[in-house]
């Protein structure tokens, strides 16, 4: 008993070399969300465009589309909202949720900078963000057509997220 004492110090360091071993090897930058495999969640908010016209999470369903989480004081979205118009010419139905913005900022930059929204929302105290999981913008989830949200990504939406995460995705969806 008294040998297999001196060894403890040898198996804790071993089973705590595994740990930081395992923790090496994750991918630093991945987020995942809780809501994989889950419904968007259930909003009522009105659009960018007329705070009049309410919009539900019915709007998901029946085709495949992306849901941007963007804000006129995101300086990456700013960098990213050219490629979003770029896929929206090419198709791809692209929602948006205008997060903790002024909507007034909002219609103006929608109309400098192009609009890629089939609609956006205003999230004007970020429940929906929060419902979504949101750290902040920019932020992109993949829904099927049932409503469903599939993949989500944190970070700025360019060529190469498209091509190699997003559209093998958004075509397997299809």
């Amino acid at each position: 008993m008294q040998r297999f004492k001196l060894f403890i110090p040898l198996i804790i360091f071993v089973i705590l070399a595994l740990f930081f071993w395992k923790g090496l090897s994750l991918d630093p930058s991945a987020m995942p969300s809780a809501l994989i495999d889950d419904p968007v969640p259930n909003f009522e908010l009105p659009t960018v465009k007329d705070e009049s016209t309410l919009v539900t999470q019915d709007v998901f369903k029946g085709q495949v589309s992306l849901l941007n989480v963007w804000a006129t004081w995101c300086i990456s979205c700013r960098v990213e909202h050219p490629y979003l118009n770029k896929l929206s010419g090419e198709g791809v139905a692209i929602y948006g949720v205008n997060y903790k913005d002024d909507t007034i900022a909002a219609q103006k930059w929608l109309q400098e900078f192009h609009d890629p929204y089939q609609l956006s929302v205003v999230d004007a105290d970020g429940r929906l963000g929060i419902d979504l999981g949101v750290f902040g913008a920019p932020e992109t989830y993949l829904i099927d057509q049932r409503g469903v949200i599939r993949y989500k990504h944190v970070g700025v939406v360019d060529e190469r997220v498209w091509s190699k995460i997003l559209k093998p995705l958004y075509d397997s969806l299809q």
